[in-house]
């Protein structure tokens, strides 16, 4: 991926079109300068947010692609080496036919942990147009939250890319705690 300062020349040089590829390969930060530019006037905001959530749910479309048809070219041994197993691709078709939507938006406001759980949801055979709703639901706040950032703070990029960095962590440190906690409570349940 190129530095900051060369995104930020190519948007201010070519508009949402050099935005569009940018914002599939690494949505939030530039997000967050494409909304800065816009707010020197250089880019259009309306323009910034739908593009950043076309191009997002475009990358999300094809990291889906790579879990659906990805995992099928994997050799046997890298299989079983990755832990696919049969029962376990079962198991994850079912944990996304029941709560894929969930699990999506988990992923998509964690940062973190999106890239795992869209993979799986591939893996899964999840309903594409489900996945897209989902996608787009998590989507939507998440790019404006981060237009809204860039457009007032966005002159601060690059300590903006390292608080997305640490704030998706905590967020994932979090989210996995509150998973142990109900699994340990589903236990002493039982």
């Amino acid at each position: 991926m190129p530095s900051h300062e060369t995104v930020i020349a190519l948007i201010q040089a070519y508009g949402l079109w050099v935005l569009a590829p940018f914002a599939i390969l690494e949505g939030p930060i530039v997000t967050v300068v494409a909304a800065y530019l816009a707010h020197q006037g250089a880019l259009n905001l309306i323009g910034v947010f739908w593009v950043c959530v076309a191009g997002d749910l475009i990358g999300d479309g094809l990291i889906y692609a790579l879990g659906r048809f990805g995992a099928t070219a994997l050799p046997d041994r890298a299989a079983r080496w990755l832990g696919l197993s049969q029962a376990r691709k079962l198991a994850l078709g079912t944990h996304f036919a029941t709560k894929g939507g969930r699990t999506l938006l988990f992923g998509k406001w964690t940062h973190s942990a999106g890239l795992p759980i869209m993979l799986a949801s591939g893996l899964a055979h999840m309903n594409f147009a489900s996945y897209l709703w989902y996608n787009l639901l998590g989507s939507l706040p998440k790019t404006l939250l981060f237009c809204t950032i860039g457009y007032y703070l966005g002159a601060a990029y690059s300590a903006i890319d390292g608080y997305i960095y640490r704030g998706s962590l905590a967020l994932l440190a979090l989210g996995l705690l509150a998973i142990t906690g109900y699994l340990l409570h589903q236990r002493r349940q039982a």
